[in-house]
């Protein structure tokens, strides 16, 4: 008999574990997995590409994100990372898949960039986890692998890391286009996540009510031959912290 709940992160654990082990695309033990998808760097996955996102790209065009201390949260093989850089901004980059990293690292390499990448949980308290603060937060496409219970982990590290002024800016799945649409209650019955949630612009605004909408929009499609990434499946979400609590 078990009874060992005495912390909200226990609590989180525990309903980690209401889900299918193939599930898992959050925890620390996720890894593996991303690995594996990692594994062929010639498959024609869309964001295996060296281009920033387009939006990420608009927002400094038009001055609403300056260069800073930004964090590049589930970097992937670093494309935004490597863009942030060139820009100037000081970049932390953490992933879960030691694959990704190093193919991040490589990247970085090529181009001379100087990106302090950390494999791990982002989440939990460890070597990965992020010190902040940050001017930026970027995200693109962590956020819409998270089951709802770990939501309340996403929002307590960008209230640590993110300082005032500070961005985030997030791209996700859009509802109606791609991702699971089964309501949060229903994600626990079928114990998996079903390759990631969808969003609506009303649940993204309920979801970081604490932060200002700058910015909540289709990604656009961007053509193979830009040197942008753009699907129009993804929301693009740029929100800011006050200056003041």
């Amino acid at each position: 008999m078990d009874r060992n709940v005495r912390s909200v992160e226990d609590v989180l654990r525990l309903m980690d574990g209401l889900f299918a082990p193939e599930a898992d695309r959050w925890t620390s033990g996720a890894g593996a997995w991303w690995d594996g998808f990692y594994e062929d760097r010639s498959r024609p996955v869309p964001f295996f590409v060296a281009k920033p996102d387009e939006n990420l790209v608009s927002y400094v065009d038009r001055g609403l994100v300056a260069p800073g201390r930004a964090l590049d949260l589930g970097c992937g093989p670093g494309r935004n990372s490597l863009y942030l850089a060139s820009l100037g901004f000081t970049v932390d980059a953490v992933d879960l898949s030691p694959g990704a990293v190093a193919w991040a690292e490589e990247r970085a390499r090529e181009a001379g960039a100087d990106i302090r990448f950390r494999c791990g949980d982002a989440f939990t308290e460890g070597e990965a986890a992020p010190a902040g603060p940050y001017d930026l937060v970027h995200d693109s496409g962590c956020f819409h692998h998270l089951p709802p219970h770990r939501r309340v982990s996403y929002l307590a590290l960008v209230d640590r890391v993110l300082a005032p002024g500070g961005h985030l800016a997030l791209n996700c799945f859009a509802s109606g286009a791609m991702g699971s649409e089964l309501s949060d209650a229903e994600l626990y019955g079928t114990a998996e996540l079903h390759g990631g949630l969808a969003y609506t612009p009303e649940s993204l605004r309920r979801i970081f009510a604490g932060l200002e909408e700058v910015e909540l929009r289709r990604m656009r499609d961007e053509p193979a031959d830009s040197p942008w990434f753009g699907e129009e499946f993804l929301w693009s979400a740029l929100f800011r912290r006050p200056d003041r609590p």
